[in-house]
C-alpha cells in the first residue's frame, strides 16, 4: 500500500514537471494547448501501454479477474492512443 502511495506521488511529480514549461513563457491559450497537446500525445499513450503492462502481469499472475483486466485495459488504449482524434472531433463539432 506504501508502495502505491510512493508510486503515484511519484507519477503526480513526473507528469507535473513536463507541464511546468508551457506555464513558464506563455500565454493562457498557448498554456493550455501545450498542455492538451502533452496529455494527449504523451502521458494517455504511456498510461495505457502502463495499463497493458499491469493486465498482462494480472493474467499471466493467474489472477481471477484478468479478463476484466484487459477489457479496461483496451478500452483505456482505445481512448489512450484515440484522444487526440476525439478532442478534434469535438473541437469541430463546437465550431
Amino acid at each position: 500500500m506504501k508502495i502505491e502511495k510512493h508510486l503515484i506521488l511519484f507519477s503526480l511529480v513526473i507528469s507535473s514537471m513536463m507541464l511546468v514549461p508551457d506555464f513558464a513563457h506563455a500565454s493562457l491559450e498557448s498554456s493550455l494547448i501545450g498542455i492538451k497537446s502533452k496529455l494527449t500525445g504523451v502521458i494517455l499513450p504511456l498510461l495505457s501501454v502502463i495499463g497493458i503492462a499491469i493486465a498482462a502481469i494480472s493474467f499471466f499472475t493467474g489472477n481471477p479477474n484478468a479478463k476484466q483486466h484487459i477489457v479496461y485495459a483496451v478500452l483505456g488504449c482505445m481512448f489512450g492512443f484515440g484522444a487526440q482524434a476525439i478532442v478534434d472531433f469535438i473541437a469541430q463539432t463546437v465550431r
